[in-house]
């Protein structure tokens, strides 16, 4: 992935000519997101800024890419670049894709991304971003008329009156005269409650083909591994790729881990890793240094939400991009897709549970999607999610809902994402053992350590006095804290972005409202008494949980032949 900053002539006015210095400030806020390249390109009408990550096509992928009069930039992966056009890299194929296939374009594309194409001659652009929102993308309006969009709100705040978000599956384009923003990406489930009942093949398939696509790198890479079922099977489908000759991949998959010293999800992922024969990282931190991470994870993050998962990811990014690795897979996804959060067991009926998984997984932007783009993005490591491919959230969210509600699984009680689960419990054909297969649900700021949770809210409470505590709506009347922890995750962000010297940051930019266990607002009205537990996140909220760190790993012998 990499980082973007545009700026555009306005409709009513306002020269994107006058803002150049401004641009390259603002690529330089994204350097983080593109360590290996710089590049500028000035035009009449517009200024195109881009930080380059490189992980595809080291010699022919250099942004801005220029054609004639057509420039653009992207952040990204395009896997069906071939099937568009000729081009040096992937996203190089999207200025000719444009001409081709006009504003239509983002429907023809499958990958994770946010573009700006300009035909500089007339004027006219094209934004997009993909279809959950994995790459982040802010727009941003000057006060002189002029439209800017950024990868990240650092590179806009300074500047624009307005900050705002493009939302996942939008489109803004500009034909010369007025500008117009619609939703590209639409789908029959999300006007009515599917009943299709896909066989375990059919996922199967449409899984592996999600994960093969996501090797399309020119660099070192691996996959994530927390010990749970959703990294456990983009691990497995990787090892059965590498080992079957489908993908060019040297040498034995690498897998990472991150926890404190005993964490949950350690001996797992450890026990996982040597059952699946991959060569596996794993790395811990103390309650000590995550603390002090967390003002520079805010400022990341841009949000004051998923700081606690955060922080952990941010650790774990730094250590793997230090081994020389630029791209990891992740299991992120599956849980907004399948209902895999413990608060799932509740769902009143099946139409409210597909209702709330359509909330989850196209919020992600704002919350586990976003968190797990910019906290490794911080240490210049790309993150690709296999669940999110788009072919799979359609036939996830194609399915009849009381197929993916938690089911009883073999050893009895019921449990969440049986559908997956299921389909991946080959007689015969073991993907991974079932102790992890069938492992309840632990949530990776939980899994890392009871204790950082437990430390983080002890530190939050300690330093806020009783007085900053009662008057939390008078210092935040917007959105106020639930908890002492939210109100100083609140308080770094307002000092990072709030008050700038262009204006107040509209916190529309950050997912708000009451949560218990994850939930969206919405999914709050299912319990009467979740109201008022609402603002504790941990998955230990909820007496679903049965402590996953219980769950006996000692069964488990290396098997060399999973694939």
């Amino acid at each position: 992935m990499c980082g973007f900053i545009t700026v555009f002539d306005g409709p009513r006015g306002g020269r994107a000519t006058h803002h150049e210095a401004a641009v390259r400030r603002g690529v330089r806020s994204l350097q983080h997101r593109g360590p290996d390249e710089e590049g500028v390109w000035v035009g009449q009408r517009a200024i195109l800024g881009h930080r380059r990550l490189v992980v595809v096509a080291p010699e022919g992928g250099k942004q801005p890419f220029v054609d004639g009069t057509f420039g653009w930039v992207a952040n990204g992966e395009i896997y069906n670049h071939a099937d568009l056009g000729p081009g040096d890299a992937d996203c190089g194929v999207l200025g000719r894709a444009w001409r081709r296939f006009g504003d239509e374009l983002p429907t023809k594309l499958d990958g994770q991304f946010a573009f700006a194409i300009t035909d500089d001659a007339r004027g006219t652009w094209l934004v997009a971003r993909d279809p959950v929102g994995i790459c982040p993308l802010y727009i941003g309006h000057h006060a002189d008329g002029t439209v800017w969009f950024a990868s990240e709100m650092k590179a806009l705040v300074d500047e624009c009156e307005r900050v705002s978000l493009v939302m996942p599956g939008e489109a803004w384009a500009f034909d010369g005269q007025e500008i117009r923003q619609w939703r590209w990406y639409d789908a029959p489930w999300m006007r009515a409650v599917p009943d299709a009942r896909p066989d375990g093949a059919t996922i199967r398939q449409i899984f592996m083909q999600a994960v093969e696509k996501r090797f399309m790198a020119d660099v070192p890479f691996g996959v994530l591994l927390s010990g749970g079922v959703d990294s456990g099977l983009v691990a497995a489908a990787a090892v059965r790729l590498v080992r079957s000759g489908a993908v060019p991949y040297q040498g034995p998959l690498h897998t990472f881990s991150i926890g404190l010293e005993g964490a949950p999800d350690l001996a797992p992922a450890r026990k996982l890793a040597a059952y699946l024969g991959t060569e596996h990282h794993e790395f811990t931190f103390t309650v000590e240094e995550a603390l002090a991470a967390v003002p520079a994870v805010v400022r990341h993050l841009e949000s004051y939400q998923q700081i606690r998962t955060a922080v952990p990811t941010y650790l774990l990014a730094e250590r793997i991009r230090k081994l020389g690795f630029k791209m990891v897979m992740s299991g992120e996804g599956a849980d907004e897709l399948l209902g895999g959060y413990l608060y799932f067991h509740h769902a009143p009926t099946p139409d409210e549970f597909h209702h709330e998984t359509i909330r989850k997984t196209f919020r992600l932007h704002q919350f586990d999607v976003m968190r797990a783009n910019k906290a490794p993005m911080a240490h210049g490591l790309e993150l690709r999610f296999p669940f999110l491919d788009r072919a799979f959230v359609d036939l996830a969210l194609s399915t009849d809902p009381s197929c993916r509600q938690p089911l009883p699984s073999p050893s009895g009680p019921p449990v969440e994402k049986a559908w997956l689960r299921a389909a991946f419990d080959v007689p015969g054909d073991q993907w991974i053992p079932d102790e992890v297969l069938w492992r309840q649900k632990e949530q990776f700021s939980d899994g890392v350590g009871y204790d950082w949770v437990d430390e983080l809210r002890r530190y939050a409470e300690e330093r806020l006095s009783a007085g900053q505590w009662q008057d939390r709506a008078v210092r935040f009347p917007e959105d106020p804290p639930t908890t002492p922890e939210l109100y100083w995750m609140r308080e770094l962000f307002e000092r990072a972005f709030v008050g700038r010297a262009a204006g107040r940051t509209p916190l529309a930019t950050v997912g708000t409202g009451r949560s218990v266990a994850c939930s969206t607002p919405e999914a709050l009205a299912w319990k009467e008494e979740w109201a008022s537990m609402a603002g504790d996140i941990s998955g230990r909220a909820l007496g679903v949980h049965g402590g996953g760190a219980s769950v006996s790993v000692d069964t488990f012998e290396p098997h060399r032949k999973a694939g």
